[in-house]
């Protein structure tokens, strides 16, 4: 059995006409109900213990960006993907992650979530309300 893979690559030319090709960037979306909506490509989580998953899978490896909402739905939230983020920082083994966006519409969890990934130091940024992150139609 054969199976085929395909891996998205950006080519770019360089202004002396070089070609460079670069892999697209990993992105991890950790969100019960939203997803982006300007069709970037993004490993989700629905639930704390998925982005827990998502976060482990790219242990050693550069992750671009993580995105993160506050309350998952039901009892969940990110506070045990937070805690993960933090326990690693704390035995000085951080995620190696370019930047963490918060994009919670609950102005409390965010601020903490903020503070929190701060104090460890993580690059955080406030991303409430951005226009990235939606809710799609059912069919997705």
């Amino acid at each position: 059995m054969r199976v085929a893979i395909a891996v998205a690559a950006l080519t770019c030319w360089a202004k002396d006409g070089a070609v460079v090709t670069e892999k697209p960037p990993r992105i991890v979306l950790v969100d019960d109900l939203r997803s982006f909506v300007d069709g970037r490509v993004a490993q989700v989580a629905r639930t704390s213990t998925a982005g827990i998953e998502a976060l482990e899978r790219h242990r050693g490896q550069r992750l671009d960006e993580l995105w993160l909402d506050h309350d998952l739905g039901g009892d969940d939230t990110i506070w045990p993907v937070v805690e993960v983020l933090e326990r690693a920082a704390f035995e000085e083994r951080p995620f190696d992650i370019g930047v963490v966006y918060v994009h919670s519409a609950n102005p409390a969890g965010l601020a903490k979530i903020l503070q929190a990934l701060r104090r460890w130091g993580y690059q955080v940024r406030s991303a409430a309300g951005s226009p990235h992150v939606g809710y799609l139609s059912e069919a997705e």
